[in-house]
């Protein structure tokens, strides 16, 4: 993730040099002239003149600096204009009706409180640039620094007259945006990039687990299965798993080979992600389908490792047993109805039945088989017990007959989902875990709640349409 994040620095500085290298400006030149006529009194000219003379303009532009002591209601325009005529006509355009080109008259009442600005007609700013220079100068004029609010209005001004379009503030922002939004979506895709990699890697480390487990214990593997009892009826149905197996393992070696061929541009790639969970899921199915082969030699053999066998074989059933409970105190769970409580029973008498069966296939009274077959009986029984809880829950929860019959075909796709993945000694059973019934149910209610938000959407859709129908109506009475 190191990576990624120094790749979206370095392109957010690129995006700031650009903007930033267009901000220098093509030429810059110092006033033409600076004329200043400080009739208020108030300008320090020592200091004025040599700050105005350094000032860069886009084009040559003559600064003019005027101030008079006036009243509050005089009209500043006037008073300008009147200056102009009297003491400087080159001010005025030939036509007398502007100011001249390349002219920029800076002017301040500090008695009336007034500040203007007047251009030429080639150096004439928006009203909202005009307002920005005169606020530039105003907090200082405010504290009666008029030298240096004259300065900071005109430096300004330079700023904002005949300003090149990619100086503008409309294009500065734009350009940010439009820059942001290109970066934030080079990051995104970046990071979907990075994570893609990531989770491709995890695939492949989870695959590389259970390859390596599978290819050290190949052998013994093979050994296992030859010892395995073609007349088990469990025994047989391992069997013939296995004659697949050598044929898989080729090809999980072929998909381990390509997933690890890819570098790190590959990776990245969601096409080769999808690789690299085949690669994971396949290694997974070999490594549990040897282990169950394993189990199988040694239960049915009676080999020492037996007992372990059998608590796996015992394990997914204790599962469903110690989850009922859980199952029941769920909303809608109908845990007070009498299927509940056949439940409930069925679960207290299997935990002892368990025992028993234990006890005899290690004193040797019942063989392997007929405790599988007892197994194989008790899973089957919970699975009816289940499936008549179930239709209780549906009956209290449905509205009517087709939602129960939705609900129902909902199960019975989850159920399938969950005994595709199952592998074993007792994959027949046809329950593979109890949180079943509440996922079916989670879900219908999703469902509800979409249905109900369509059927909202759909009377807003007829409103509206009536409305507009109406409107219409108006239109054409109104030709």
């Amino acid at each position: 993730m190191g990576s990624v994040v120094s790749r979206i620095a370095a392109m957010m500085l690129a995006l700031a040099a650009l903007l930033l290298g267009f901000a220098v400006p093509g030429s810059a030149v110092a006033p033409v002239a600076v004329i200043v006529e400080d009739t208020a009194g108030v300008l320090d000219q020592n200091t004025l003149l040599p700050a105005v003379e350094r000032i860069q303009f886009y084009e040559p532009t003559r600064v003019a600096v005027f101030t008079y002591n006036g009243k509050a209601e005089d009209n500043l325009n006037e008073e300008v204009l009147k200056f102009a005529r009297s003491r400087h006509p080159e001010w005025i355009s030939a036509d007398g009706q502007k100011w001249a080109d390349g002219l920029f008259i800076f002017a301040l009442d500090p008695v009336g409180r007034h500040v203007g600005t007047y251009m030429g007609e080639d150096r004439k700013v928006s009203l909202e640039q005009r307002s920005d220079i005169q606020d530039a100068s105003k907090e200082l004029f405010r504290d009666a620094q008029w030298t240096e609010g004259t300065v900071a209005g005109i430096r300004r001004g330079a700023e904002l007259i005949n300003q090149p379009w990619y100086r503008s503030a409309a294009f500065t922002i734009t350009a940010w945006v439009t820059g942001g939004i290109a970066v934030l979506g080079a990051a995104a895709w970046l990071i979907v990039r990075a994570v893609t990699r990531s989770t491709c890697r995890k695939h492949i480390e989870r695959g590389d687990r259970s390859y390596s487990n599978v290819s050290m214990d190949l052998d013994v593997t093979e050994l296992n299965s030859g010892t395995i009892p073609e007349s088990s009826r469990y025994g047989s149905q391992v069997l013939e798993k296995h004659r697949t197996f050598l044929s898989r393992y080729a090809a999980v070696t072929e998909l381990s080979n390509q997933v690890h061929a890819m570098g790190r541009r590959s990776l990245s790639s969601r096409k080769n992600l999808k690789l690299a969970r085949q690669f994971a899921d396949s290694a997974a199915e070999l490594d549990a389908l040897d282990d169950v082969i394993a189990d199988s030699n040694a239960l049915l053999n009676r080999a020492d490792t037996w007992p372990t066998a059998w608590d796996r074989q015992l394990a997914p059933f204790r599962r469903d047993l110690a989850g009922l409970e859980q199952l029941l105190a769920k909303r809608h769970g109908q845990g007070d109805s009498a299927t509940a409580a056949a439940l409930r029973s069925f679960r207290d008498e299997s935990l002892r039945e368990i025992e028993r069966w234990t006890a005899e296939l290690a004193d040797g009274r019942i063989s392997p088989e007929e405790a599988l077959d007892r197994l194989y009986k008790a899973r089957t029984r919970l699975s009816e017990l289940l499936e008549n809880h179930a239709e209780t829950v549906i009956e209290g929860f449905a509205r009517n007959e087709r939602e129960a019959h939705l609900m129902r075909e909902q199960m019975e796709t989850a159920h399938e989902g969950r005994d595709h993945h199952k592998q074993g000694l007792m994959n027949q059973a046809s329950w593979g875990g109890l949180p079943v019934v509440p996922v079916f149910l989670r879900r219908h209610l999703q469902l509800r709640i979409q249905h109900r938000g369509q059927q909202r959407q759909f009377g807003q859709g007829r409103r509206q349409h009536h409305r507009l129908r109406q409107q219409r109506r108006k239109l054409f009475r109104l030709r």
